[in-house]
């Protein structure tokens, strides 16, 4: 197969690859062609296909197994929505999910209140106040789709009682409603940047793949922030759309 200068060969191979992935030539579980058979096509070192190949790994479109080769990954794509006119009932996970025709499956850690790190301690503005933490892993189909933490101070929350029966964001906050704090405003900080050991364990992903970071910051009606959610995910399987309305 043709290549052409100035980009680097192995990135040109990683390029007509991914595209062959994506036209479906090749299928999630099937294997792309061996190492051999890909260097006597592009006339090149097999060590270029294999920095070919790590490209692809690294982006989580495939698996290399020992003695078999690179496995295409199925990867669905979600789309997350958000609102400025939100009004209680915005884009939840299992929303999400079923939009995208995946059925979603949430585990939950033990609620449990600790010393919150001290970034998190910044965004909610409360010194060395102890916090409520949820922490959640979110599926679709039974394949890993996000990680999800939650921080409420202690003063808010009143007691780990508020997170019981399990509830999605929309059920907490009209519980935080209910002892005084309405939600009336919300702002989020998105993040590119590398897996941590965790996130690459949990979703099967290469080392170093890109991950988002969505820092959520909820404040009540006295412009107070009552709880911050910091959501993770795979970025090769998301896409973030917002939405605004304008009066003009």
């Amino acid at each position: 197969m043709a290549l052409q200068k100035p980009k680097a060969r192995y990135e040109q191979v990683a390029d007509q690859l991914r595209d062959a992935i994506k036209r479906g030539k090749y299928r999630p579980g099937e294997m792309l062609p061996s190492q051999p058979t890909l260097a006597r096509e592009y006339g090149l070192a097999q060590t270029s296909i294999g920095r070919a190949i790590a490209l692809l790994k690294r982006e989580g479109l495939v698996r290399v197994e020992d003695g078999r080769g690179a496995v295409v990954l199925e990867v669905p794509t979600v789309k997350r929505t958000r609102r400025a006119n939100y009004q209680g009932s915005g884009g939840s996970f299992a929303e999400e999910m079923r939009r995208a025709g995946l059925e979603p499956h949430t585990q939950l850690d033990p609620v449990k209140e600790i010393v919150p790190p001290p970034e998190i301690a910044d965004y909610l503005q409360i010194g060395n106040e102890r916090v409520m933490v949820r922490k959640r892993r979110m599926y679709a189909d039974g394949r890993p789709m996000q990680l999800a933490t939650s921080y409420i101070p202690m003063s808010i929350a009143g007691t780990l009682d508020i997170a019981v029966p399990d509830t999605g964001p929309t059920g907490m906050f009209k519980r935080l409603s209910a002892r005084g704090h309405r939600a009336t405003r919300f702002v989020e900080t998105i993040e590119v940047r590398s897996a941590r050991t965790n996130e690459v364990e949990f979703f099967n992903i290469a080392e170093a793949a890109p991950v988002l970071e969505v820092v959520r910051i909820t404040y009540n009606q006295n412009d107070t922030p009552i709880e911050t959610a910091v959501n993770v995910f795979p970025a090769s399987q998301w896409k973030l759309s917002y939405e605004w309305t304008v009066n003009v």
